[in-house]
């Protein structure tokens, strides 16, 4: 008998070799190069991928580091970079993009610039204002379903926001793979944090992925994700697990979100927990927009939360 999808949870890949510095190949014609710098947000590093034969693209070319700017160069030698993508402005995915056209003179493709996913409420500050390369400024802006075509590739936009309001991943036409950045990683959940990340546009992104036959998906952080439809589906539950999680906190009585956190993520690394703050309220704004629950003003990190 099938398990009821709306019951299955991801099961999480966290086996994996960074091999930082070394152009690893993860498919034909694409290369994974992974950044030194790990974290509880970033796994192992940052992944940036090489897409092409002679004539490539680069998919997010990382942070400001020296030592992978070296690493990259040197698995471009001998041939030339026409397109630099960037899937979404966070410090960890973007920076690099900008010594990457300098030296070789591509053109850096985005959906845009940094953004958030709806303006600061009055007396509000943004937690990971300082996690955004704002200084970025893409040559060509792409919508969903734009193509960009480079010698012997063609890549499809895919507009997927959430975690950030400009996320995009890029499909390789033909080939089944989707390099799908920060929206959906095989080792972890992805942070949404308002008001950079929201909820309602996440859960929107993954029934449009859901909608898509992708074969194989390459994240920004992590190995790949080998089984995308299944994968998918066991995100989109565990994210309606945490909604009922938090709901069923406010219907006991919980009123206050560091309450919902220390109940709902008691074996969550404590280093995280910041973040697991945001993530419940980024449930609480999709909550309240549906009526479900009430707070006084527009829902936020020191709101007062009831039963609708």
């Amino acid at each position: 008998m099938a398990e009821n999808d709306d019951l299955r949870q991801p099961e999480f890949d966290l086996a994996f070799h960074p091999a930082h510095g070394e152009a690893v190949p993860v498919a034909d014609n694409v290369q994974r190069i992974t950044v030194n710098n790990p974290s509880p947000f970033t796994f192992h590093g940052t992944n940036t991928y090489i897409v092409g034969r002679s004539s490539v693209a680069v998919i997010d070319p990382g942070p400001e580091d020296e030592a992978h700017f070296r690493a990259l160069m040197a698995a471009l030698k001998g041939r030339e970079v026409t397109h630099i993508f960037v899937s979404h402005t966070h410090r960890d995915h973007s920076p690099l993009s900008r010594r990457l056209k300098q030296e070789t003179g591509a053109s850096i493709i985005a959906e845009g610039p940094h953004r958030s996913a709806r303006p600061l409420f009055a007396g509000e500050a943004n937690p990971f204002a300082e996690s955004a390369d704002t200084n970025f400024v893409p040559d060509i802006q792409v919508s969903d379903s734009d193509a960009i075509e480079g010698d012997g590739w063609r890549m499809t936009a895919i507009h997927t926001p959430g975690h950030t309001a400009n996320h995009t991943a890029f499909a390789l036409d033909g080939t089944g793979l989707l390099f799908s950045a920060d929206h959906v990683m095989a080792w972890a959940t992805t942070i949404v944090a308002p008001p950079d990340g929201s909820m309602a546009d996440f859960m929107a992104s993954l029934e449009k992925l859901l909608a898509r036959d992708d074969r194989l998906f390459l994240p920004g952080h992590g190995g790949p994700v080998r089984e995308p439809a299944s994968f998918l589906r066991g995100l989109r539950a565990h994210r309606r697990m945490r909604e009922r999680a938090v709901l069923e906190r406010i219907r006991s009585g919980d009123r206050l979100i560091p309450d919902m956190v220390n109940a709902i993520y008691a074996t969550t690394d404590p280093r995280l927990h910041g973040a697991a703050a945001l993530s419940v309220l980024a449930h609480l704004e999709d909550l309240v927009e549906k009526g479900r629950v009430t707070t006084e003003g527009p829902p936020s990190l020191k709101g007062v939360y009831f039963p609708a």
